[in-house]
């Protein structure tokens, strides 16, 4: 995936080398030596990523990272820090100030181009998320209640270590999970128990190579279990190529052997509010998408979304070939309940005129509420003597039993049907055209009742 990567450093040999090294994979970069000119950079050519040095003669690399994070617009860019510096508090002191990651100088080519397409593929736009301003919800809805850790050490004893290390440093709570465990395949997890993110400790290598093999095939493993998709992975490697192959593997973090107990923590809780903030967006996507093709009214599908399934119906049907059923429904003389009863009543007789007919319906059968009190029907797989008793039914089932409603009694409605057979290669207009003409002759000839159209062809 090639990429508009910025490169921030004040040694120009050490940004030739970058750019060499990132060109090789096919990525277009952009050349910085200084934080002012970074910042411009971020505005004017809007990189995917940047790789930014901590050392810069005009502003420190963590000022430059504030900023980046304080602006909506520079906010989600990923920000690998890269360093010559082993001091464990200006790593620290990075990662507080919105670093994706920290990398030690000299770099290691290969965790390098790793880290870099995993921040890629989570910048990904098929990655289920939509923008805060397309969301009905609070865009400030903070993700830093506790959580909960899987843990897995290979060997199991170090887990205790760890366990015990991590406690107090974060919100979340730890729990010791055995591999069998983490995949589903051991003791049953409690409903409500599945975990925020797994942290899979790989030992610290040795001559025992066959550990981290476990630790990154237990990744490979989680990473492709439907119950844990939307769960943070994290491994503890041992070494940088271990962490490589884990990023490609699909970890979200690969922390490298001799980190401290606090990034590791900070980066786990890193983790769960990144996953969490994910699944906002993606229930903000689901809820916004329900909200385009429904009527919030009775929760039909509307219009829009049905004319458009009709259609999809109508070729499946053609390939078998069939065609459909098409009923207009029209509520009778609703106008006259709402002038009478007033709108709550109305709005009260299309929910229960909604939820008989859903009711009375099958499974691949389409409802829709296309207008005021007229909805939409369309059958597959209903020759014409079946789609008319089904239409009359309904018409039963709306007549046959008034409408209670608290405070005003009873009040009777009765619906009145057009049907339409569409043969195979019908146009849904055409259909519904058909189906409309047949309501209209129904309203003409006394309401409550079923007329069966011509042909729609």
């Amino acid at each position: 995936m090639a990429a508009r990567i910025l490169i921030v450093d004040d040694v120009a040999t050490n940004r030739i080398v970058l750019k060499v090294r990132l060109a090789s994979v096919c990525h277009d970069t952009i050349l910085a030596g200084d934080g002012k000119t970074a910042l411009r950079m971020v505005q004017d050519r809007k990189p995917d990523l940047v790789l930014l040095d901590l050392n810069l003669p005009d502003m420190d690399g963590c000022a430059v990272l504030r900023v980046l994070r304080a602006d909506p617009a520079t906010r989600d860019i990923p920000v690998i820090v890269h360093t010559a510096s082993t001091s464990v508090a200006a790593r620290f002191a990075a990662f507080e100030a919105g670093a994706d990651d920290v990398l030690t100088k000299p770099l290691d080519d290969l965790l390098l181009l790793a880290r870099i397409r995993s921040l890629l593929r989570r910048r990904e736009p098929g990655d289920a998320t939509t923008p805060p301003e397309f969301t009905l919800q609070e865009a400030s809805t903070p993700y830093d209640w506790p959580g909960l850790i899987a843990l897995t050490a290979f060997p199991p004893a170090d887990g205790l270590r760890l366990k015990s290390g991590l406690a107090g440093l974060m919100p979340h709570q730890l729990a010791l999970w055995d591999g069998e465990t983490a995949l589903g395949r051991g003791a049953p997890v409690p409903a409500g128990a599945a975990p925020d993110a797994f942290l899979i400790d790989a030992g610290d290598g040795g001559a025992d190579e066959a550990r981290t093999a476990s630790a990154l095939r237990l990744l490979s493993e989680l990473r492709a279990t439907p119950a844990h998709r939307h769960a943070g992975l994290a491994l503890l490697a041992p070494s940088p190529s271990a962490a490589a192959l884990a990023y490609d593997l699909g970890a979200d973090e690969a922390i490298v052997l001799g980190s401290t107990e606090a990034e590791i923590a900070h980066r786990l809780h890193g983790l769960i509010a990144r996953g969490r903030a994910a699944t906002f967006r993606r229930n903000a996507l689901r809820d916004n998408i329900r909200l385009a093709l429904t009527d919030p009214l009775t929760g039909l599908f509307n219009r829009r979304y049905a004319l458009r399934r009709m259609g999809e119906m109508a070729v499946d049907a053609a390939l078998r070939g069939a065609g459909l059923a098409v009923m207009i429904v029209d509520i009778d003389r609703f106008k006259t309940i709402n002038d009478r009863h007033g709108h709550a009543t109305g709005d009260a007789v299309l929910i229960e005129v909604s939820a008989r007919l859903s009711a009375r319906l099958g499974q691949g059968d389409l409802l829709a509420r296309i207008g005021g009190e007229e909805f939409l029907i369309a059958l597959a797989r209903h020759p014409a003597a079946e789609a008319q008793a089904l239409a009359q039914r309904l018409c039963t089932a709306i007549s046959g039993h008034p409408v209670t409603l608290p405070g005003l009694g009873e009040v009777a409605v009765s619906i009145s049907i057009g049907l339409a057979m569409a043969p195979p290669g019908t146009l849904p207009d055409e259909a519904m055209d058909s189906a409309d003409r047949a309501l209209m002759a129904a309203k003409t000839q006394g309401r409550n009742r079923v007329i069966m159209g011509s042909s729609a062809a």
